[in-house]
Formats: C-alpha cells, structure tokens, sequence
C-alpha cells in the first residue's frame, strides 16, 4: 500500500511539474525582450506575474529525483519521510506564492489587455501530458496554470494523511510524517484564515515580499543571564521575540526584543584577547543530576499511566516534567554565537552544537547576497510583524520531550559504537579530524573527536568510540580542517580557528539496528563522503548508578574498601592516573576539561575493575584526556562524593562566613573532620591539582577552571538536599539557589586549593605525601 500510494504521489509530481515548466517555458523570451527597445512586458511585471515559479519548480524537481529511485528500489523497510519532512519545510515559498497570488493575476489581466502578443501567449501555454497520452502536450491558459500551485497546497495534506494511514507507527518514517504533516496542516489553516494584518506584515513597500526563512527557539544571553528566545530569520531580516506568558487563552503572543536587517548585520570578529564574554557555564555534573531528575519524572509518568491512576497526579508530574526540561534546555549550550548590527549593537546567543551554528551562518549569508537595502520599521510594522510571527512560526513548542505526542519514537536508550573509517572528496592535503553529536534530551551534544590526521586529502581514522545516547534519534557527524597557524583565520565569535569543511546526519533507526551487527553507512556532505559503521547496544536504563555488584571493582565502591582492599593510603587508580597526567599531560590545553575517547575511558576503567596487571602499559600508549576522564569517572561514580553526604552542608555553610579567620578555622576543622581514606586522597588530590594550576600559561587551566571541572564531581549534595528551584520560568541569575549551590561547590574547592598550606595532622601529611607506600 505505501508504494501504491507513492507511485501515486510520483506521477502527480510529474504533472504538477509539466504544469511548473509550462510557466516557466514564456519566462525566459520574456525576459530577455524586457531589456530591449520593444519589450512585451516589463521586469517589474514579469517578476511579479511570475512570482517565486521557478523555487517552486526547483523545490519540486528535488523532491521528485530524491522519491523516484527510491520508489524504484522499493522495500517495505525503505525510508521517504526525510523527503516529505524537507518539502513541508520549504512550504514558506508558498506562502509567498500565495500571498502575492491575488497580485499576479491582477497584473496577468491588466497585462492581456494592454498587449495582444501577451494575451496570445497566456491562451496558448502548453505542459506535458503523460506518457500515455495521444498529444503529448496539452494546451493551458496562464490562469489555470498559476491556480495550480495554491490546489497543490491544498492537496499536500490529503496525499500525508494517506501516506500516514499505510505507515506503521514503529516505521522510522512514521515521526517525519507526522512532523510534515503537523507542519502542512498548521500551514493550511493559516493560508484559510485571510487575516488582513498577516497579509500586509508580509508585504514590503513597492511590492516586495517578506517571507519567513527559519527559525527556533535559542538562549540569548542577556547581561549575563540566560534567555530563551523565538527567532525569526526572514528574507530581509532577523528578529528575536519572546513568547509571552499564557493567561488563560491558549493562542500564543510574542514580544519583539530586537530586530537586524540583513543588509546590517556581520558575524563579529573577535580579537584573541578578548575572544569570549564570559558566559555562564554549568558543569556537566549538574547537567547530569538534572537528567537523572528528568528520567526519573519520566518513568514515574509512565508508572502512572501503568496503574491508571487519577489524572491530576500525571498532570503534576508532566508540568514538573515541563519545568525540568525547560531548565536544561536553558543551561545547557555553551557555544556563543554572535550577531553584530551596524549600529554598533551586538548580541550573543549559546548554541548546543557548531551544526546549528553553521547552519544558521550558512542561511544567513546566502540570503544577504539577495539584500541590498537597509530600512527601519515603524512601532505598526514592528508589531504587525510580530504578530504574524505566530501564524508563521514552524517550530511551534519548545524542543521538549513533554511536547512529543505519545505515539512518537522515544528514541534510543543505551550505548552506540561508532567507528569512523575514512573520508574522501577533499580538494587538497590538510589536516582533518572529525567530531560527533547526538540529540539528547531535546539538544545535541558533542560525544567525541577523533584524532588529527596530517597532510592528507583521504584520511584514515578507524577509530572506535562508545557513545551513550538518551533517547536520541540523530548521529551528526561534522568534518574539521585542524588550523594550527593561528594567524590565518580571524576568529570569529571566539570559536577555536579549526574551519567547518562539512556536516551531515544520519537518523538512528531503532528496527535497523536492534540485531546488534555492525553496519556501514556513508554520510555525503558539500561533496565530502565520510565511511562509519555503527552498532547499537540497548540496556535497561538505569536511573541512578549501581553501585559495583562485585565487591572487588574499584568504580562504584566506597573508597574506604578500596584503600583496606589495597593496604594503602590512597587508591591505585589515583595515583596512577595522577602519575601518568604529571608525566605527559601537564601542558595540554585544557586537561580534565576536554573529554577522552569513550572506548579508552571504558577500557581503562574495566581494566582498573579487574586489577589488570597491564593497566600501566595500556596507560602510557592512550591519549592523556582518556586518563584524566577516567579518573573524574571515578570520582563520579563514588557510592558517595569524597566530601561526603554528611558533611557536604556544613562545608556549604562554612564557605559563606564572611569573617576569614572563622572561615578558616571552620573549613579546615570540617576537613580534617573526613574519615581517613576521603581526606587523604583529597589532600594528594589537591597537590596534584595546584601543580596543574602551575601551568596555566601553557593548559589554559586556572585554579578556578580547575575547581569548577572537580568541584562539583567532589562535593554534591545528597538527593534529599538538593535545591533546584521549582519554576524555570524565572529568569536563572546567580542569586537562585540551584546556582548558588554550583557555586558553593566551587568555591569550597576553589578555598582549598588558594590556600598556601594545609596544616593537616603531621602523620597524616607526612604518611600520605613522603611514604613509599604510596
């Protein structure tokens, strides 16, 4: 049924594109006879007669040659939904079509009149029948034709509800439809609704036409604060709202924060020195505590539902849900992307993945090469256009989970091993590494890099990584030349210098990889093609960490066991690793901050687990990044933070004492207060970290980056103290509790590595730092 109904959309096309062709066949004479002395008709009037005919053609000419082979290859498994998705979001070019439609047939009328050899022409416009038909051309008038596209409109819903209807929902094509067809009916509804004030936002001064291009929801950064944001990337300019809060009506508003003509706007260069404003991190740690909350809300939901209990407790869960959510949605992207108006204005929206970032660039510069004006809006034209924001908007919620309908893929829970082989396609020799994302929980999240190969134009990386995915759906793989001569490329935004040379994704189909083989797949972007194979492991996904079942691991167990286990002071798997780092990794631009490959994180970990008699040797052949994460692994993974659930208030308390002598006296007394293995790993922890610190110059890591990687790894709070606050909506500053405790965290850490010395119990100091035990 769903290739019958294909093969029904396929010779539809057909037509439909004989129909776009039969328009655009007069276009061209046209044209080129408004430039001479005896034109037929004006530029001017053939633009507008015309209007957006020949995007419509190419629109469809590319979704036809995407369809037909794939139709002809035909399986039950074979996948068209990225085709229709694409095709529903280009419906913009309709509206344009549309909106002008009433123009152009005004003007085609006006124009028959006035000129005989015009109106011949329209009568007389011919289009290619189907292959079965005795003339091969069927004869047209210009307004039959240019009715077409609005009847196509119409039409596209009806051929998404059928395909739907024969598309099971455990296809993975099965959400792309749904997402085209939610687009086109939100689309069809608005096209219905003639709304004079739509119709005139639309419509720029001397019959130029504005036209929504892209947009979604961002983080702005507002003086320090982060914003969510709606924007609005249109034909002429970008605009930026904020969706008003909802009293009571349901219909959605938005508020105009800042607009940018295209012709105004630049990507603002940034000098070294002052590469990036200091924009409000939040350590991956509190990232992870957040998802934990948010999985955990997500399996009570289910449970719920499970029991059929009363609807009010679901309703509280999901608006819990929402707010979890739309938290880290907020703190979560890091990646500045800045906006510079002539006027001298700049603006700085965080960005989850350099994909998105290229993206939105790419978009941005390929519509102002069709910009040549500047203008400004009146207060009207402002807010007309705002309000037309929300018939236009194609992202219609925030990309939460609590959004999806029930029915929609979940995504995928558990491990996925990519191995990137090779690229080829590459114009000439450089030196090229390659990184990859995955979306998870609503935004995409950069998983690994592979190493650098130099001066080549086919590289081999055959390198394997482990990635874990929560309930992603998309692999985007994103192609780097590595610029090690820095004065080459002006920085822009403050991004490293490495040059984008290509991006592509490919969509995580839950049927095609549950046999658990590996499979090859090629990821074509800008002529570059990269070799991957994946293999996907499914689990059980656990919400909190078990604690190691074997007793005699060392990840996942108390630290106290550990150390009896071993018969010393601090664990092996420290010092090893701490070892290792002071040998080699000493200078490495950002050691413990940049993660390590996944594999040699697992390895190393399995190998510390099983007290693997080669751990030293697999140590001194890995990338240094890999020992660092897997020493902050370690920490992590504690049944227990090293500064223990017990103490951790205290240690919150005493920070904020704002005499010095009292905060001394206090911190010091809390710390020497640890049990014995805690502080004495702590304190060859903390030696470690100020020799780090010592190097500043070369790894970029100040004691205060330091402290902010491992403050929260070391001191967290145990579940039932912990403070996020109830309503995300509020605007996150430094003074709402959930920040305060990163914060504290930080600080306490940050406390003790300033201090000159520790005066800790001498046969403690001088047992942990000086005995040959260790």
């Amino acid at each position: 049924m769903r290739k019958w109904v294909l093969s029904g959309i396929l010779a539809s096309e057909e037509t439909y594109l004989s129909h776009l062709e039969a328009l655009l066949l007069p276009m061209k004479p046209l044209k080129a006879a408004a430039t001479t002395s005896q034109p037929v008709l004006t530029s001017q009037q053939i633009e507008t007669i015309f209007f957006k005919v020949p995007e419509l053609y190419e629109i469809h000419k590319e979704f036809y040659d995407g369809l037909f082979p794939r139709v002809q290859q035909w399986s039950h498994q074979q996948r068209v939904g990225d085709l229709f998705q694409k095709l529903a979001s280009q419906l913009g070019v309709y509206r344009a079509f549309v909106d002008n439609y009433g123009v152009a047939m005004e003007m085609a009328e006006k124009c028959c009149q006035a000129n005989a050899q015009f109106a011949e022409i329209s009568e007389n416009l011919r289009a290619r029948s189907n292959k079965d038909a005795k003339d091969p051309t069927t004869k047209n008038s210009l307004e039959t034709l240019l009715y077409k596209p609005v009847d196509r409109v119409t039409r596209s819903t009806l051929v998404l509800h059928d395909l739907l209807k024969h598309t099971p929902a455990s296809h993975p094509d099965h959400p792309l439809l749904q997402d085209a067809l939610r687009i086109s009916q939100n689309f069809l509804s608005s096209i219905n609704e003639e709304i004079t004030p739509r119709r005139q936002s639309m419509t720029v001064k001397k019959g130029e036409h504005r036209q929504l291009l892209k947009d979604s929801f961002m983080v702005e950064l507002v003086e320090g604060a982060r914003k969510l944001r709606h924007v609005f990337l249109f034909t002429d300019l970008l605009l930026c709202t904020k969706l008003k809060k909802q009293s009571g009506g349901k219909t959605q508003q938005y508020d105009c924060k800042w607009y940018i003509p295209l012709t105004d706007l630049s990507f603002q260069m940034v000098d070294e020195s002052e590469a990036v404003p200091n924009i409000p991190l939040v350590p991956d740690e509190e990232l992870d505590a957040l998802k934990i909350k948010i999985s955990q809300i997500k399996s009570d939901i289910q449970r719920e539902k499970r029991a059929n209990k009363g609807s009010k407790t679901t309703e509280r869960l999901k608006k819990k849900l929402s707010e979890q959510e739309s938290l880290l949605l907020l703190m979560s992207p890091s990646m500045a992307f800045r906006v510079h108006s002539r006027n001298g204005k700049s603006y700085t929206f965080l960005i989850s993945s350099d994909y998105e970032r290229a993206e939105w660039r790419e978009n941005i510069r390929e519509q102002q090469k069709k910009c040549f004006k500047s203008f400004s809006l009146t207060s009207v034209e402002l807010q007309m256009l705002t309000n037309s924001c929300v018939k236009l908007q194609t992202v219609h919620s925030i990309p939460l989970t609590i959004n999806k309908e029930d029915d929609e893929s979940p995504g995928l829970y558990g491990f996925l091993n990519v191995i990137v082989h090779s690229a080829t396609g590459f114009k000439q020799s450089s030196n090229l590494y390659c990184t990859l994302e995955v979306d998870s929980f609503g935004y995409f999240v950069n998983k690994a890099k592979t190493r650098v190969y130099r001066d080549t134009a086919e590289p081999n990386w055959n390198e394997e990584f482990e990635i874990e995915l929560e309930g992603s759906q998309t692999l985007r793989i994103l192609c780097y030349e590595k610029c090690y001569n820095k004065t080459k490329i002006p920085k822009e935004d403050g991004e490293s210098t490495d040059r984008l040379m290509g991006k592509g994704q490919v969509q995580l189909d839950p049927q095609a990889l549950q046999d658990r083989d590996w499979q090859r797949t090629v990821i074509a972007m800008n002529g570059i093609e990269v070799k991957l194979s994946v293999k996907f492991n499914s689990r059980e996904f656990s919400l909190k960490r078990m604690p190691s079942r074997k007793q005699t691991g060392v990840f996942g167990v108390k630290i106290a066991v550990v150390t009896k286990r071993e018969r010393s002071k601090v664990p092996y798997i420290v010092r090893q690793c701490v070892e290792e780092i002071e040998r080699r990794g000493m200078e490495e631009v950002g050691i413990y901050r940049v993660s390590g490959v996944a594999t040699d994180i697992q390895a190393l970990k399995a190998a510390f687990d099983v007290n693997n008699k080669d751990v030293s040797v697999m140590m001194s052949e890995m990338d240094v990044n890999a020992i660092a994460g897997t020493l902050k692994l370690y920490f992590r993974e504690l049944p227990e933070p090293l500064f223990t659930d017990e103490f951790y208030p205290n240690f919150a308390e005493g920070i904020a004492l704002s005499d010095p002598v009292a905060k001394e006296s206090c911190m010091l007394n809390l710390l020497l207060s640890l049990p014995e293995a805690n502080l004495l790993t702590f304190l060859f922890l903390l030696d470690h970290l100020k020799r780090v610190a010592e190097k500043e110059a070369v790894n970029k890591m100040s004691l205060h980056n330091l402290a902010t990687v491992f403050g929260p790894t070391l001191l967290r709070p145990s579940e039932k103290e912990s403070k996020l606050p109830a309503n995300p909506s509020q605007p996150i500053t430094m003074t709402d509790s959930w920040s305060l405790e990163v914060m504290s965290q930080v600080q306490v850490l940050l406390y003790f590595l300033q201090l000159e010395a520790i005066p800790a119990p001498d046969s403690k100091r001088q047992s942990i730092l000086f005995s040959t035990e260790v």
